[in-house]
């Protein structure tokens, strides 16, 4: 197959993404979807006659969209674009914001995609390793001379950066993008959207795989200044224009109007992570401070590698990678309270066979 590629494409290393088995029935902690369904108003609009006119495009515009983010976080629709899910907005404004001259950076420990956007666009990258607590140390960006990548609360830790920070970063060099990837900003950290309005070198980009339930439907967006956004719809038009199916924009907007069963969905996350936190705890985990809706844990007890085998064996998936610094630890998802207790009472098993 080799001699098909090209040498761009050999020497990429895609990303991974969490298993997706069809073999039997998991309680599935390892790809950070929610527990929830979506919001019944999502219900109401996926209607029959809806799906009857998907032999016709969806709005290249996205306007019924992004007019509804735009009202949600307060700023003018020029502010706002949408794409497939999170994972393509970023994408395009990767291709946007980087290339020859303009190098990117971002920690060692994140998404694993960014490697994979940088490489696949040929972008010169520098990883900057997180602190020995897994924190970012916003000193070590200060002088990079071109766009930074920050997932906040970071992917794989939870671990949220203050807002003081990310302003310091902004105001050292307003020529320089500042991406800030809030996949997980609504579980307990608090979005940066609003200092778009205060920084034009900012982006903010969200999904609603999270946070609104929708993780199926791929809905992503991005907030900045109207600079930004065009950049970013530039790419948009020149790769994919109708980019967001018909059903998704509707039930995207659906989504954001439905205010308080979003709040109620964030909320039960974060209750049920309370919890969660408190038994491993008590189990002898090192759990580290989580602003997501994951966790990211590790025992003494048992290997992060043993754990995620032996939880899988039992019907549980979780999130393990086989990476220095972060091989003893396994990221777990917070499902509903049920699936959190079994979770719980699986991982007192495992530990008592690790005693035995």
């Amino acid at each position: 197959m080799a001699n098909f590629l090209s040498p761009e494409a050999l020497r990429l290393k895609p990303y991974t993404p969490g298993e997706q088995p069809r073999d039997q029935q998991y309680i599935k902690l390892n790809t950070n979807e929610s527990p929830f369904p979506p919001s019944p108003k999502v219900l109401e609009v996926v209607t029959t006659a809806q799906v009857g006119l998907l032999n016709l495009y969806s709005d290249p515009t996205c306007k019924v969209l992004e007019d509804a983010i735009a009202e949600c976080y307060g700023v003018e629709p020029k502010n706002v674009t949408s794409g497939n899910g999170s994972d393509e907005v970023l994408a395009f404004a990767f291709r946007a914001f980087g290339g020859e001259g303009k190098p990117m950076a971002y920690p060692d420990i994140t998404y694993g995609c960014y490697k994979t956007w940088t490489a696949l666009f040929g972008i010169e990258s520098k990883v900057i390793p997180l602190q020995e607590d897994f924190t970012i140390d916003v000193e070590e960006y200060m002088d990079f001379p071109g766009t930074i990548v920050l997932a906040n609360p970071n992917a794989l830790t939870g671990i949220l950066l203050p807002q003081e920070a990310i302003r310091r970063l902004l105001e050292a060099d307003p020529g320089r993008v500042l991406i800030i990837d809030e996949a997980y900003a609504h579980f307990g950290a608090e979005s940066l959207a609003p200092l778009t309005r205060e920084y034009d070198n900012l982006l903010v980009v969200q999904t609603m795989s999270k946070n609104r339930n929708l993780a199926g439907a791929r809905v992503g967006y991005a907030i900045g200044s109207a600079e930004l956004i065009a950049a970013v719809n530039r790419v948009k038009y020149s790769f994919n224009p109708y980019n967001v199916n018909r059903l998704s924009l509707i039930a995207g907007k659906a989504a954001l109007e439905d205010k308080d069963y979003f709040q109620q969905c964030c909320k039960a996350i974060c209750d049920i992570r309370a919890w969660t936190v408190r038994e491993l705890e008590a189990l002898g985990f090192t759990v580290l401070p989580s602003y997501a809706n994951f966790i990211f844990a590790k025992s003494d007890a048992v290997s992060g590698g043993d754990l995620y085998t032996k939880l899988r064996q039992r019907g549980i998936l979780v999130r393990w990678f086989d990476s220095d610094r972060i091989r003893p630890f396994v990221r777990i998802t917070i499902g509903s309270q049920t699936q959190m207790e079994a979770l719980v009472a699986a991982v007192g098993e495992i530990l008592k066979e690790a005693e035995a």
